[in-house]
């Protein structure tokens, strides 16, 4: 998606924590039967009471903030829960909960709610957890009572086994509470590793979220950011220009751009917040609702016709004859997934490499994939640490891994080596070897040297694993081989006989090593196929591997290279 051109000024920290301490909740129309009309000690008084504090709770935000909320093109807390959540499904919790801090005038003012909305609800029938911060109050600013209304539905949602969304737009800790609100940060900081591989954690981030409040949402699974009027950053602008000097927006800072595609912190960038909610809505339909639960399917599933389609077909002809020829990878993934349906994650990170979420048969897969199109699939740092997180969140959540392999190697160069590829690559090897999830590895094209370890080989405990005819299987290719193995020979040859010398080595080369022949005599691939057989390949892969089994020794846990 295109960066947006507009880049909102999001106001201070302590402008956040002051915002709206006068005139909050009694700006909001109170209803006429208020309790002044009725005898407050009768049965009649009381519900008229709580009728208005009800409607206080829901208006907490004065008109004037509601409306500079709309203004900037964002909705009120209780709106995105609206959208988010099935129609009439959201239950409330803490309503009525107010803080009750008394320094700097706060005892002045305590709107119902104080600043945050949390209950449970369903997304398309199955239930939920969600906490939506208002920033028409306090600025959406952290307190104690805030914080343990977060709290209480994290811990809920727990209980349950249900996700949990976290809507984010609040200027980090009320600064008028102090350390009481930097303790409930912390608090849900645990709660997130608690639940962390549990029950699917998404943050979204529909407007500023700063400081310590970042480190929520980087614990939970999936992180989507707004263009234009989202933003996250450990220190702001101000900050920044006054310690090192550098001028820089909240936009080039923080912003979903930046995020997407800069630092890989958000995982999708939504064009506007309803884009935002629909993305979370259909994220959720790939997830079980937690770790103990089956990946949602479709009861009709398992009644694929195995027939090679036209489609299939289509697959024959998408490698070109020259290695060095690119293609989409995305063409090879759509026509193995139902439907061609292929929600992709992290789209702008790490373009290297594809990840996303499809069904085959109805049921949930995750793909990984090499993406030769940039930097013609090699892995680097990004690309290896994008792939690794992907791989590790399908197998906490039991979904099978669809690998499809087309990489000439490591991404070469001193800022990989400096910036510790050898550390951070080692991380998908890792997330490979450690997942029991299913996993499938057809190989497209190239598998060169460490790097076809890596992609979810046999040997890092691939379940079943494929090959096309035109997969290249070999430390190296053909040329960069010619030149080692052959380089007395070729420098003894004359200039013009270097050429073709060169040549038949490379084309003996290739029929000797670069193919997937080798691999499959040694059990290292379990067949070579056509590549229009391979959706009918990943369907029996799959049904035979519903009943896997497979436990990790006991441990406490691993030790991941971070």
């Amino acid at each position: 998606m295109s960066r947006s051109a507009h880049t909102p000024q999001a106001p201070a920290r302590t402008a956040l924590a002051t915002d709206n301490l006068s005139g909050m909740a009694t700006e909001a129309p109170v209803p006429a039967e208020d309790a002044g009309q009725q005898d407050p000690h009768t049965t009649a008084g009381k519900i008229a009471g709580l009728e208005r504090r009800r409607h206080e709770a829901v208006h907490a935000g004065s008109q004037r903030a509601v409306e500079r909320q709309h203004a900037r093109g964002k909705m009120t807390a209780r709106e995105r829960i609206e959208g988010l959540l099935d129609a009439g499904s959201f239950t409330e919790f803490d309503e009525l909960a107010r803080h009750r801090a008394t320094d700097f005038g706060m005892a002045a003012s305590r709107p119902y709610g104080d600043g945050v909305v949390t209950g449970y609800g369903t997304v398309d029938g199955r239930p939920v957890c969600v906490f939506s911060q208002d920033f028409t109050v306090f600025g959406g600013s952290l307190g104690e009572v805030y914080g343990e209304k977060i709290v209480k539905v994290m811990d809920h949602a727990l209980k349950t086994g249900c996700p949990v969304i976290g809507i984010n737009d609040g200027g980090g800790a009320r600064i008028q509470e102090g350390v009481v609100a930097l303790g409930l940060f912390a608090e849900i900081f645990y709660r997130n590793v608690m639940a962390s591989g549990v029950i699917p954690q998404i943050s979204l981030i529909m407007g500023p979220c700063a400081g310590g409040a970042v480190y929520s949402p980087a614990i939970t699974d999936f992180t989507l950011m707004v263009e234009g009027t989202s933003h996250m950053f450990i220190t702001g602008p101000d900050v920044i220009k006054t310690v090192t000097g550098e001028e820089v927006s909240f936009e080039d800072l923080g912003g979903a751009y930046a995020h997407n595609v800069k630092s890989g912190v958000a995982h999708y960038q939504a064009r506007d917040e309803e884009d935002c909610l629909s993305f979370a809505r259909e994220l959720l339909s790939y997830l079980p609702s937690n770790n103990l639960d089956e990946p949602p399917a479709p009861a009709s599933g398992g009644d694929a016709i195995l027939e090679i389609t036209d489609s299939d077909a289509e697959l024959d002809g998408i490698i070109p004859d020259s290695p060095n020829q690119p293609y989409d990878m995305h063409a090879v993934i759509t026509r193995i997934l139902d439907d061609g349906e292929f929600l992709e994650i992290h789209v702008g990170f790490g373009r290297n490499i594809v990840t996303g979420f499809g069904r085959v048969e109805g049921a949930p897969v995750g793909v990984v994939a090499n993406q030769p199109m940039h930097f013609a699939g090699c892995l680097d740092i990004n690309a290896s640490e994008k792939a690794a997180r992907f791989v590790r969140t399908c197998d906490a959540f039991s979904i099978p891994v669809l690998t499809f392999v087309d990489v000439p190697g490591f991404l070469p160069g001193t800022d990989q080596e400096w910036d510790g590829i050898i550390r951070r690559g080692a991380k998908l090897i890792y997330a490979y070897a450690e997942a029991t999830v299913p996993k499938i590895t057809v190989i497209t094209r190239k598998a060169y040297g460490g790097a076809y370890d890596v992609m979810g080989s046999k040997h890092l405990g691939g379940d079943v694993n494929l090959a096309w005819p035109t997969a290249q299987i070999a430390v190296m290719g053909a040329q960069g081989a010619v030149n080692i193995l052959y380089r007395r020979e070729l420098m003894a040859a004359g200039p013009e006989e270097q050429a073709a010398l060169r040549a038949a080595r490379i084309a003996e080369y290739e029929d000797r090593l670069a193919n997937p022949y080798i691999a499959a005599e040694r059990g290292y691939v379990d067949a070579v196929i056509r590549p229009a057989e391979t959706r009918s390949q990943v369907i029996r892969s799959l049904r035979t591997l519903r009943t896997k089994r497979q436990t990790l020794p006991p441990r406490k846990h691993g030790n991941i290279p971070l």
